[in-house]
């Protein structure tokens, strides 16, 4: 069966994810051992510890939720036997979720993934000063409808489709006054909910400008070698493998649109028929179900891995004769 795995982005994270698998698998502390060192701090005793405040800052959720990945995609890989250039159709992530995809693909080392989603998180963060920008989910509106309200609101300012997650769930990015002007007409246009989220900065829109030139410096000191499978680019929900295209995707993707919907589209429409979501949570496994139900793809299975128990299940499932 064609399978895609996929990573979480931001929003994903919580207290103790990864932990478990830390305590069962030697392959999973070998991955937050990697983090910590990369890093020359405990991320791991932050994830498993807390305080939630503190990991939910941007500088430290987006190496926590690529370190709960790759510990569980290396469990996989211990235990399932799992074989990424032999398993895997595709690998894809939502936002920073596409730097653990391409660890996952061995483009990026896990340190340098490590480094450098720390320095996007803070990139991001300090791009714009708090208070100036704001992000909102507009659910019940097609993508155009989004993208044509997003211009609307701006009269003059920034705000812009920042994530297709789903059909009827397109967030918008941008000044806080037009991202609230948006709100308001997107639910004089027939939004069913219209609503400001808790996140401490405009991700994904012409405001990131200087976290995307910050990223280009991060990104020309790694070394960034060609996927083992190909990888699904957010801002062009395509295959890319090539090392040089690779990166300037991800100085675009700061600023551009995380295109999900566009990329499950394309991965069932190229034969996928079971996604594998590999870290912390469950929300893109419910994105794909729903973009799959309005894609009218019956048959598409879905799996998400992030304890023990779901290895355990993953195994089984594999184990299990083709019906």
């Amino acid at each position: 069966m064609s399978t895609a795995f996929i990573f979480p982005g931001q929003g994903s994270q919580a207290v103790g994810m990864g932990k478990a698998l830390a305590d069962s698998f030697p392959a999973a502390r070998e991955v937050f051992a990697e983090v910590d060192s990369a890093l020359g701090e405990h991320l791991s005793r932050l994830m498993w510890d807390g305080p939630s405040e503190d990991l939910t800052l941007t500088a430290n959720a987006q190496p926590a939720l690529m370190a709960t990945s790759l510990a569980a995609l290396r469990v996989l890989e211990a235990e399932a036997g799992l074989n990424l250039p032999r398993d895997a159709a595709f690998v894809a992530g939502h936002s920073l979720g596409e730097y653990s995809a391409l660890a996952a693909a061995g483009t990026l080392s896990i340190s340098d993934a490590a480094r450098l989603l720390r320095i996007r998180g803070r990139a991001m963060q300090d791009a714009v000063p708090a208070g100036v920008g704001a992000m909102a989910a507009l659910l019940g509106l097609d993508y155009e409808q989004a993208v044509a309200v997003a211009a609307e609101a701006a009269q003059g300012d920034v705000c812009e489709a920042a994530n297709d997650n789903a059909g009827g769930q397109v967030v918008v990015s941008g000044h806080l006054k037009a991202v609230e002007r948006a709100i308001e007409i997107a639910k004089a246009k027939g939004a069913s909910r219209a609503i400001l989220l808790p996140v401490s900065a405009p991700f994904h829109c012409r405001l990131m400008e200087p976290a995307a030139e910050a990223m280009e410096a991060a990104l020309a000191a790694v070394a960034v070698n060609a996927p083992c499978v190909p990888v699904v680019a957010n801002v062009r929900a395509s295959p890319v493998t090539d090392p040089v295209e690779i990166v300037r995707l991800l100085v675009e993707q700061v600023t551009g649109t995380v295109r999900w919907r566009e990329s499950v589209v394309y991965m069932t429409g190229a034969g996928v028929r079971r996604t594998v979501e590999v870290g912390a949570g469950k929300v893109l496994t419910g994105l794909v179900r729903r973009i799959a139900k309005d894609a009218q793809v019956a048959d598409l299975q879905v799996a998400s891995v992030g304890t023990p128990e779901d290895v355990t299940a993953f195994i089984a499932a594999k184990a299990a004769p083709a019906a």
